[in-house]
């Protein structure tokens, strides 16, 4: 069986800075998630792409975050609070995304949790992050 997958080369990380995410779409998403009371009557299958797609959204929310903090001096207070931030970002993408709410809940928190530190850090340079996402 041959395969689908297609890689795209980027070596210099362009695409993540010419593709910006759909915001609104990924917000609705976690919202909805995050509104689960019990375990939601979905298939293990479905709760996993739901757990990808969110995976998929804060490693780019992730980057852009990495982008925006890296603008600032390091001895920057917003700087070291975004390191923080995305140290757990890290070690919480480590692990292999599963067919449950829990673990779809888990990455809806971290997305939410990356785009109010995007958020925080536009607050901080507004012209610094326009330019760099």
């Amino acid at each position: 069986m041959s395969s689908t997958h297609l890689v795209l080369p980027d070596p210099e990380g362009r695409l993540d800075l010419e593709l910006p995410l759909d915001r609104d779409l990924h917000k609705a998403l976690v919202k909805a998630v995050l509104g689960w009371t019990g375990n939601p009557v979905l298939p293990p299958a479905d709760l996993q792409q739901i757990a990808l797609l969110l995976t998929g959204t804060a490693r780019a929310v992730a980057a852009d975050v990495r982008r925006v903090a890296d603008l600032l001096p390091e001895d920057h207070a917003a700087r070291a609070l975004a390191d923080v931030v995305l140290e757990e970002a890290d070690r919480r993408l480590s692990a292999l995304p599963e067919g449950t709410a829990g673990c779809a809940q888990d990455r809806a928190r971290l997305v939410r949790a990356l785009y109010e530190r995007l958020d925080r850090l536009a607050a901080v340079a507004p012209q610094t992050v326009t330019a760099a996402i």
